[in-house]
């Protein structure tokens, strides 16, 4: 028997030990992390060049969480930027007499259209300050070649691609697969243009999605040849018939039509850069990373205003409850609101809006929050990549707003979707579902079953009830009849420059616009910018975010470019109560 507690007693304590080394070694590796995030001043040499390389997905805040960036399959981890701080750097290394230029290393930008709209806005402006860009890729996509197209000089792999064909949109419909499933899917919606749910119950886009949609990327693809027919000096007509005719597709022909300035070698354009700002050290002294300038220190004059405007960054798809990581949540986002209505030093609030929509409730407790402070103080809406169907509810009430002229924006309708999976279970797996109920109907709501005609009915004036308070709100927001936003509704899909056109948006322009904007309206001549949602301690994110972050993260990297597919199957399976979100996933090529 000693024997016995002997090594039980030894075996457990060599489990705690074992739990405590590892414990210790995971408390390690955060505080590693968290070290490796620290900012520390960076000293720059003269004549430095500003690397710009975008290849990953740019939020418009970064997260403030470390851990967020972390491959949890290598354990290696990459600072990701968010949109603010690309454009204030872009600022600061225009101000700064030790950056010469700019050097866009591009490739393919997974972005969208209107963060790559901010930085090349950005990128003219920092232009005027008489400093050069010079741009390289080994192979441009349309979307990394709108972007390059600002430089003074492009350049392109002597072997590297090209391409050049017109804006594409494409739409996968899962309707083949249920049916194979014996999964129905549900439908209640208003709107013909309210195509969320199209993929679940047909195996087409309908006629009224096709058309919304032409619309929306003709006038995208309209302004970028305008843009790139100015800054390359190529008329916009023969950029639409090298696209029809897919002449430039490699990098001599791009070379041939003038959409590069030569086809060199990596080595050749850093020699080149290096002439042009006149250094004397190698490369990797004298071009400075975008991350790495971050931390760069410049003087600059100190601003003690008392004033103050907030910069709310809405972005993600709106979910009811508190905070969730790369999500827009309704009740979180309100107590932000509503901390900065009661701030008395904040005069002014710039709304930041980048979200597909999403949940009804959360979207109308947000507008609520929104328009009890436009009562104390101005409001300006600056609208991203897209700010569609509850992203728009959210906006509709602010006193001024604007977009980018590829912010995919409007979707005013709403829908429900109810599977019903009863064939699924009794035909395909042979499972039954039976139960009993204290009322007639208690099972109102159940998957196991089809909904009944009265059932249906009243889901449907859900549906309606809730999209004629929507148009009601856009109307008293945006100066308009309810008859007006109908007919510009119906859950229809516009670009930003439609957009001005029918009355849902004021003024092109970006977040820096916007700032304006608001000061004017706030009469501020001197402010300070302070952001919200604002950094919170980063042990504690991680510790509440871990299994959220980790799974998440694992999926993304497993999957890579399929983890569209699994996003769409997964925004469906979350879809609870009547919805405010934009169509189906737009992918743009």
């Amino acid at each position: 028997m000693k024997q016995f507690f002997k090594y039980t007693l030894a075996s457990l304590l060599g489990s705690i030990l074992t739990f405590a080394i590892l414990i210790g070694i995971l408390i390690a590796i955060i505080s590693a992390f968290v070290a490796g995030f620290s900012e520390q001043e960076a000293i720059i040499d003269d004549n430095s060049v500003l690397k710009l390389r975008l290849a990953t997905d740019i939020p418009d805040k970064a997260s403030d969480n470390p851990f967020s960036n972390i491959d949890f399959i290598s354990m290696t981890s990459t600072k990701t930027m968010g949109l603010n701080n690309i454009l204030k750097n872009i600022e600061k290394a225009k101000k700064d007499d030790k950056i010469k230029g700019i050097f866009l290393d591009v490739g393919s930008i997974p972005s969208g259209l209107g963060t790559v709209e901010e930085i090349r806005n950005k990128l003219i402006d920092f232009k005027e300050s008489g400093k050069f860009i010079i741009a390289y890729s080994s192979g441009y996509t349309q979307k990394s070649y709108y972007l390059a197209s600002v430089a003074d000089k492009i350049y392109l792999n002597p072997e590297g691609s090209f391409d050049w064909k017109g804006l594409y949109s494409q739409v996968i419909f899962f309707k083949g697969a249920l049916d194979k499933l014996g999964i129905e899917a549900q439908i209640f919606r208003h709107g013909q243009f309210k195509s969320a749910v199209e993929p679940f119950f047909t195996d087409k886009m309908s006629e009224a999605s096709k058309l919304q949609t032409i619309t929306l990327i003709q006038s995208i693809w309209d302004d970028m040849c305008t843009k790139i027919s100015k800054s390359r000096n190529i008329e916009i007509e023969k950029l639409n018939l090298i696209a029809d005719s897919l002449w430039a597709y490699d990098a001599k022909t791009a070379k041939e039509y003038k959409f590069v300035d030569g086809l060199v070698y990596y080595d050749e354009v850093l020699a080149e850069l290096k002439t042009m700002s006149k250094s004397e050290e190698d490369p990797e002294d004298f071009i400075v990373s975008l991350s790495d300038y971050a931390s760069v220190k410049i003087k600059t004059p100190a601003n003690n205003s008392k004033d103050k405007i907030a910069v709310i960054f809405a972005e993600g798809e709106i979910i009811d409850g508190g905070k969730s990581e790369g999500s827009l949540a309704g009740d979180w986002m309100a107590e932000i609101i509503r901390e900065v209505r009661e701030d008395e030093d904040i005069k002014a609030v710039v709304l930041r809006v980048n979200s597909p929509g999403g949940s009804g409730l959360a979207s109308d407790i947000m507008w609520r929050e929104i328009t009890l402070t436009k009562e104390k103080k101005p409001v300006v809406v600056s609208m991203g990549n897209l700010a569609a169907s509850g992203g728009y509810y959210i906006a509709c009430p602010a006193n001024y707003i604007f977009a980018l002229p590829s912010t995919l924006t409007g979707s005013i309708g709403v829908f429900g979707m109810l599977p019903n999976v009863e064939k699924l279970m009794t035909e395909k797996l042979g499972i039954t579902v039976d139960g009993v109920g204290t009322n007639a109907q208690s099972d109102f709501g159940q998957i196991t079953r089809k909904t009944t005609t009265s059932e249906a009915n009243l889901i449907q004036n859900q549906v309606e009830e809730f999209y004629d308070t929507f148009i009601q709100k856009v109307a008293d927001g945006r100066g308009l009849t309810k008859a007006e936003v109908d007919s510009i509704g119906q859950g229809r899909v516009w670009s930003g420059l439609n957009a001005i056109e029918i009355g849902l948006v004021d003024e092109i322009g970006g977040l820096n616009d916007a700032v304006a904007k608001a000061a004017s309206l706030a009469n501020l001549s001197e402010y300070r910018l302070i952001e919200y949602p604002q950094k919170e301690d980063a042990f504690e994110t991680f510790i509440k975010d871990y299994n959220k972050n980790v799974t998440e993260k694992v999926i993304k990297e497993t999957l890579n470019k399929n983890y569209k597919f699994w996003q769409i199957i997964k925004n469906a399976q979350n879809m609870s109560g009547i919805q405010a979100r934009m169509e189906y996933e737009l992918e743009i090529n």
